[in-house]
């Protein structure tokens, strides 16, 4: 069974692969999931806390 998992990905990663993955995960453009992290860092100020939160708690795909 292939199961959906939402893991940090080794390959296409930036800095931490959080945004890939979560890409990955959902089916979108890594871009456009980028691009809403810097727009949240931007306006909202979350979007730094979220992606230090989430690289925390994301498996790295490999160790998964």
């Amino acid at each position: 069974m292939n199961e959906k998992r939402l893991t940090r990905v080794e390959d296409g990663r930036v800095i931490a692969g959080v945004c890939a993955g979560l890409a990955r995960y959902l089916g979108v453009d890594p871009t456009v999931v980028r691009i809403i992290f810097v727009l949240l860092a931007l306006f909202a100020a979350g979007g730094v806390l979220i992606y230090l939160i989430l690289w925390l708690l994301m498996p790295v795909e490999s160790a998964a």
